[in-house]
């Protein structure tokens, strides 16, 4: 696992080291302080994750994702950042990262946080990634979804609680390599990068509705 770790204070930098670097198998590839440092860091070492504060001077992370993504770099953006309910956290999610973690957070937590980007799926916590696409999405009129079929519907669903590939496989009584390719179809249809994307999609389609039950 190689990582990257883009905060403008370098004792957060200093303290995340300590913590991924002890990991078995997992590499520090390089720190930077700021958004312009942290996308030529990206395509320099190509990490296949990129721990990304927000705010930060000149360039944000905000931009830095942006670009990150848009350069089609195997590194998947995991947002950092202080405030559970932050709409840069938002806009960073719609540009492409993969989810968000809280500074706060055990060091466990973090850990499994960059296992789960890292292995391609998105983080999407019913109790915080959820809540926070829920208060910042607007329903756009005349977006639609592409047909899906009804068994697609219900992984969409499912996605949008913040279930994992397992999750999803036991809820509906489906092997989790069936669970993974309707997934992927979802993806395709609906011409997303990712779940969060796929999610985000859902709610400003009208699809699934801001205060939906989450169990």
């Amino acid at each position: 696992m190689r990582i990257a770790i883009v905060d403008d204070d370098p004792l957060v930098r200093m303290g995340l080291r300590a913590i991924l670097g002890s990991e078995a198998g997992w590499d520090v590839v390089g720190e930077a302080g700021d958004g312009e440092a942290a996308v030529a860091l990206a395509a320099r070492e190509r990490p296949d994750v990129v721990l990304m504060d927000i705010r930060m001077p000149g360039v944000d992370g905000l931009e830095a994702t942006r670009r990150i993504v848009s350069a089609a770099l195997p590194t998947a953006v995991l947002v950092l950042t202080t405030f559970e309910l932050d709409e840069y956290v938002f806009d960073a999610m719609r540009a492409g990262a993969s989810g968000f973690v809280l500074k706060r957070v055990p060091p466990a937590e973090l850990i499994e946080a960059v296992r789960v980007v890292a292995a391609g799926e998105s983080l999407l916590f019913p109790a915080s990634t959820r809540t926070v696409i829920e208060r910042f999405v607007a329903r756009e009129p005349g977006v639609t979804l592409p047909e899906l079929t009804e068994r697609e519907q219900e992984v969409l669903r499912q996605l949008a609680r913040g279930r994992s590939n397992g999750e999803i496989a036991s809820e509906l009584f489906l092997a989790v390599e069936t669970v993974k390719s309707h997934v992927a179809s979802i993806l395709m249809k609906l011409d997303v990068r990712d779940r969060t994307q796929a999610v985000i999609a859902a709610y400003e389609s009208g699809f699934v509705a801001p205060g939906s039950p989450s169990d």
